[in-house]
C-alpha cells in the first residue's frame, strides 16, 4: 500500500510563496506519475500540475501557469510545489497524488493513491 504523505502548507499573504512537499510511504511503484490537485469548499477538486516519473512529462493547470513549479525527487520518493505570487483565489487543501505510469494524469480518475491534503491559505 501506497500512502502519500502532504505537508508545508499554511497562511501567506497575497502575493507570497509557499512550497509543498509530498513523500510517498511504503510500497512504491518503480515508476509512477505524482500530480497535484486543489480543493476549494464547496467546489470540485480540480487539477494543478502533474510530472512523470523522470520528470520529461510536465502539465499545469492554465490558472497556475507561470506561477507554480512541479519537481520530484525519486531518491526520496517526493515531489514538490513551488508556488509563487499566490493570489485569494489559490485558497484551497492540496493533495497529492500517485499514478501508474503511461496516463496524462491531468484527471482525478487517474490515480490511485492519495494523500489526505494540506490546507493553503491566500489572505489579501
Amino acid at each position: 500500500q501506497v500512502q502519500p504523505v502532504e505537508s508545508g502548507g499554511g497562511l501567506v499573504q497575497a502575493g507570497g510563496s509557499l512550497r509543498l512537499s509530498c513523500a510517498a510511504s511504503g510500497r512504491t511503484f518503480p515508476v509512477y506519475r505524482m500530480g497535484w490537485f486543489r480543493q476549494a469548499p464547496g467546489k470540485d477538486r480540480e487539477f494543478v500540475a502533474t510530472i512523470s516519473w523522470s520528470g520529461g512529462t510536465i502539465y499545469y493547470a492554465d490558472s497556475v501557469k507561470g506561477r507554480f513549479t512541479i519537481s520530484r525527487d525519486n531518491a526520496n520518493n517526493a515531489v514538490y510545489l513551488q508556488m509563487n505570487s499566490l493570489k485569494p483565489e489559490d485558497t484551497a487543501t492540496y493533495y497529492c497524488a500517485l499514478a501508474p505510469p503511461g496516463r496524462r494524469g491531468t484527471r482525478t480518475d487517474e490515480y490511485d493513491y492519495w494523500g489526505q491534503g494540506t490546507q493553503v491559505t491566500v489572505s489579501t
